[in-house]
């Protein structure tokens, strides 16, 4: 038992190891992206917005669909409105706003048209269209209050607008990390410049913001303000969105335009002082990015307060998308930075070490418990850990998903299939070796008993059950072939369902004779228990068979048992090619003596001393006699099993009462004092009426001085 306890662990430590460390592996790294992705939606789900999205240090001005439905801007291309965002613009920084950045990239100007426009070219009528636009640009930047964005090897703003910036000084990159799922989950921190790192739009907007500079280490860690940025993946900020569609203040460019128009400077500082203010498109196709938020979106819109125009109405066929604008990566990561509240990630080897823990826990339900069982096993692992992981994940810690759990299914599949091809191989033995003539239920419980049976033989403790039909003979001959059969069919399958109820193994079926025993192959501390209970039951049911069944209508039988306790050879026995499981001793010939003394007492049920003492209070016993059976010298007391302990009859408790009195008479000799006791219930107890004779008998001839109160059985 100790080497397969050995084994067994070495494969489950074995199995967890390499799936543990399997999927932390780079080819995996694609799963580990959904762990996150699960993690927002399900913090979403459980514990909705932790905090109200006005009071974010960080608000968005989209140009948005509303905005392009909206006069002037209504058929007008997003080119000319320059002049429009250039006032916007000088309201929010007046209003108070830290930083300015720009999600849009406005690569031409209209001056630079090359179209005709009569006897000229458009761009030169157009000359001076962007200088409110440019004008804008050039105040905020000089206070450090805007930056524009540029896509690396993609759009830069116009020259115009680098000029009014102050060239690369005002302007960052917008570029984004995409996973391999085309997801966006991170955001550089910072870019390749000229001879040194150049921070990313969204570290360039908090660091104003925070009015400090983010200090590189040379391990390539970010610091802002104290902050040490958690990178998972070097160089990198993941982001900690929130769920819903208004996790960022949003305001409606066409709204604002409308402000200004108003000259309500008061919104302006009421709602941008203090903050980080981000202009970008909010459009049904245009920039929409899968991210990290995809399962917790909402519904896009513009739900900050409203200054001039009315809050517009949910256009119809409106619906939930899983992708965002893009000018909400750059807006999550700006708040993440100033909050403190990115994503933090935990290493390769951490996650390798909850992995391997979950497969160890899972390989050991797969080993122990029936695959079913140790699925639901798996999934309550699965959704506990699912709900720490959730929780740890509102103090933004990322605890792995995916890798614990592809890595406990895979152990459990391993598992099962080792289990499969080693460890229930002998398991599988027993059951085909005993299937045909065991219970389901007695294997099971053998199985899940510390004790198996040994195949080649074993001596075990057991009570032996020997059942026979009295005038088996006379009544078959009554019977056609047909009838026989169905009889007998009828009988042993009662008899055969009761006795395995209890527990007892059907040895053999011998014409109309049973053996079954109890204790083996199953071990039974309670064995002589189970065979009188199943003793009691099979007399029980022969009597409802007489009495209502079609097959027995004419054929009112009884049959006899004897019961016998005692050590016995069991296991498979018989030749190289064929070959039973059995049990041999002389508890089994003993058994066969006292069903065939049942006959000479007329009782029904007969046990030996052996099995009595081992069923304590349990029934009700009479003691009939002390025999010497065929085949062995010893003296056995035999006793007739009445009922279960208080449930006899009366007339079994008086009946019993006489006889044990009788029984003292006649071993002391006292044949006639015997015989007055046997006489008292002869006429309705067969036992005493043989008593009676015999007493009667010694009365006038006693026997010699060397006589034992000891009945020898020349027969069966």
């Amino acid at each position: 038992m100790g080497s397969v306890i050995r084994r067994d662990a070495i494969a489950i430590i074995l199995v967890a190891l390499a799936c543990g460390i399997v999927f932390v592996l780079p080819p995996f790294n694609l799963i580990h992206g959904w762990s996150i992705d699960a993690l927002t939606a399900l913090r979403w789900e459980a514990f909705g917005a932790h905090r109200d999205p006005a009071t974010m240090p960080v608000a968005v001005i989209g140009i948005d669909e509303e905005t392009y439905q909206t006069p002037p801007f209504k058929g007008s291309p997003l080119l000319i409105w320059t002049t429009e965002i250039g006032r916007v613009l000088n309201a929010v920084i007046d209003g108070g706003a830290k930083v300015v950045g720009f999600d849009i990239v406005f690569p031409k100007s209209i001056e630079q048209s090359e179209l005709p426009f009569g006897d000229d070219l458009l761009g030169a009528r157009m000359r001076g269209f962007d200088r409110a636009f440019l004008r804008s640009l050039a105040t905020g930047s000089a206070a450090g209050k805007v930056v524009l964005g540029e896509t690396l090897r993609g759009d830069r703003p116009s020259p115009g607008q680098r000029i009014a910036v102050g060239q690369q000084k005002n302007i960052r990159a917008l570029n984004v990390q995409t996973d391999s799922d085309e997801v966006v989950r991170r955001v550089p921190l910072t870019f390749p410049g000229d001879g040194k790192p150049v921070p990313s739009m969204a570290l360039e907007l908090a660091s104003r913001a925070l009015n400090t500079e983010p200090r590189l280490a040379e391990d390539g860690s970010v610091t802002l303000a104290g902050y040490r940025i958690p990178s998972a993946v070097p160089n990198t900020l993941t982001l900690n969105f929130e769920g819903g569609g208004d996790g960022v203040q949003t305001y409606s460019f066409a709204d604002l335009r409308a402000c200004v128009e108003r000259n309500n400077a008061d919104f302006f500082h009421r709602e941008f002082a203090g903050k980080v203010v981000i202009f970008g498109t909010q459009l049904d196709s245009e920039d929409r990015k899968f991210t990290s938020k995809r399962f917790a979106t909402g519904l896009d819109g513009s739900r900050a307060s409203r200054c001039a125009l009315p809050a517009a109405k949910p256009t119809a066929g409106q619906f939930r998308r899983s992708s965002i604008p893009g000018v909400y990566v750059h807006a999550t990561a700006v708040d993440n930075l100033i909050a403190r509240d990115a994503v933090v990630e935990l290493g390769p080897l951490s996650t390798a070490m909850i992995a391997i823990v979950f497969a160890v826990l899972a390989s050991l339900a797969a080993r122990m418990l029936a695959p079913g069982t140790a699925t639901l096993v798996y999934i309550g692992m699965a959704a506990v850990w699912t709900c720490w992981a959730t929780f740890a994940f509102t103090r933004s810690l990322a605890l792995p998903l995916s890798e614990p759990f592809l890595a406990g299914l895979a152990s459990m599949v391993a598992i099962v299939a080792y289990r499969l091809v080693v460890t229930d191989k002998g398991e599988r033995l027993l059951r085909k070796s005993f299937a045909l003539y065991l219970a389901p239920e007695v294997i099971d419980k053998m199985l899940a008993s510390k004790k198996l049976p040994v195949l080649g033989g074993e001596t075990r403790d057991v009570t032996v059950l020997f059942s026979d039909l009295e005038g088996f003979t006379s009544i078959s001959e009554k019977m056609t072939p047909a009838e026989l059969v169905a009889f007998m069919n009828e009988y042993l399958s009662a008899m055969t369902e009761i006795i395995e109820s209890r527990g007892g193994y059907i040895d053999k079926y011998i014409g109309d004779s049973i053996v079954a025993v109890f204790g083996a192959p199953a071990d039974d501390s309670d064995h002589a228990r189970n065979a009188a209970h199943a003793a009691l039951g099979c007399r029980a049911r022969l009597d409802e068979l007489n009495r209502g069944s079609a097959t027995f209508q004419g054929n009112k039988v009884r049959h006899r048992m004897g019961l016998n306790s005692g050590a016995a050879l069991v296991g498979n026995i018989g030749s190289r090619r064929r070959f039973n499981y059995s049990v041999m001793s002389d508890a089994v010939n003993v058994a066969s003596r006292l069903e065939g003394a049942n006959k000479y007492y007329g009782t029904t049920i007969a046990a030996s001393e052996m099995t009595v003492a081992l069923t304590g209070s349990t029934f009700a016993w009479r003691e009939l006699d002390a025999i010497r059976v065929q085949g062995r010298s010893t003296p056995v007391k035999i006793y007739e099993l009445l009922a279960e302990a208080g449930r006899e009859t009366p007339q079994q408790a008086a009946s019993a009462a006489a006889y044990a009195e009788g029984l003292e008479y006649w071993r002391n000799r006292e044949f006639d004092a015997a015989a007055k006791c046997f006489e008292r219930v002869a006429e309705v107890d067969r036992s005493s009426a043989l008593f009676l004779s015999r007493a009667k008998a010694f009365a006038r001839h006693p026997p010699g001085p060397d006589w034992e109160p000891v009945s020898t059985l020349e027969g069966k």
